[in-house]
């Protein structure tokens, strides 16, 4: 039976590292922040992330630093002062041990790169709990808009019997995420996508996790990944109201279960499954859930 005391401590770590990356954090610092004795934040922190609070910061620290070295003009050492580390040296060793290769090679080239990308712990034992009790489905509020997408690619990871994030995690780990992230050519977002049944391999399930990129992307596709084309379409694009992150799930559950009863027709236009993925961004409360599915003018 999970412990919510517990899982709320180690969210108000994560909470106070988020807001504290470019700062020194002290074990000490994380202690009075989540209420328990500094040995005992270092034991649950890593019985719930799977990592110690140090390995946690350094591993956010330096994917946030490589996305300073992509996307901005800055010396290395700058980078590596801004994220608290102590020399260049220092930072050069641990960006190589974590990216295998060194800062200045990564901002030469841009490739994707396995960024650290830290889920809420909170967030996913809302999701188990949700999954246990059968979340019932909360959609009170939908807003609707259609837009045109251009021909692009689609950089993505496919899985073999993935159905949803979860899932999809479970089999393919969590860090694809991340380094979609990385991307420097993305055009969007990355996406959660169900792809249709003419963009599926044998053997490969419905659910994947990518990246949409130019149509001339000529950038390195990671090892077990696909580039693949896809064509202009129209998307009807659905976004929920913003939400309180408690109820994460029932609020996709509810707006999935809408847009599958949802008819296009009263606007104008019907579904086009087949033309491209259906899609989802990655849920945040403030903003709400978005899910998109293609369709076509009547």
């Amino acid at each position: 039976m999970e412990n919510w005391e517990q899982i709320n401590a180690v969210q108000q770590m994560q909470s106070y590292i988020e807001e504290h990356l470019d700062e020194p954090i002290t074990l000490h610092a994380l202690a009075k922040n989540a209420g328990y004795s500094p040995w005992h934040c270092a034991k649950i922190f890593k019985e719930l992330t799977g990592k110690t609070p140090f390995e946690y910061i350094r591993m956010y620290r330096l994917s946030k630093a490589a996305m300073e070295l992509r996307d901005k003009d800055l010396k290395v050492v700058d980078v590596a002062m801004d994220f608290v580390f102590d020399s260049h040296e220092g930072f050069t060793r641990a960006f190589r041990k974590q990216f295998g290769m060194t800062p200045n090679e990564y901002k030469k080239a841009t490739p994707p790169i396995y960024l650290f990308h830290p889920w809420p712990i909170r967030d996913y034992y809302y999701w188990l709990r949700d999954v246990q009790e059968e979340a019932k489905p909360l959609a009170k509020e939908l807003f609707i808009q259609v837009r045109n997408f251009p021909k692009r690619k689609l950089l993505l990871r496919r899985s073999v019997s993935g159905h949803d994030y979860f899932s999809y995690c479970e089999e393919v780990g969590c860090d694809i995420w991340g380094l979609l992230c990385s991307v420097k050519e993305a055009l969007y977002e990355p996406i959660g996508l169900w792809l249709p049944e003419s963009l599926r391999l044998p053997g490969t399930s419905s659910y994947a996790q990518g990246v949409e990129v130019p149509a001339d992307y000529k950038g390195q596709i990671p090892e077990g990944f696909d580039l693949i084309d896809l064509p202009e379409c129209m998307m009807m694009i659905f976004q929920s109201a913003p939400y309180d992150d408690i109820h994460f799930q029932e609020v996709i559950t509810g707006m999935s279960e809408a847009i599958d009863h949802y008819d296009p027709g009263q606007s104008g236009y019907e579904w086009a499954d087949e033309a491209a993925p259906r899609f989802q961004l990655d849920p945040q409360g403030w903003r709400g859930y978005i899910e998109a599915r293609p369709v076509r003018e009547i």
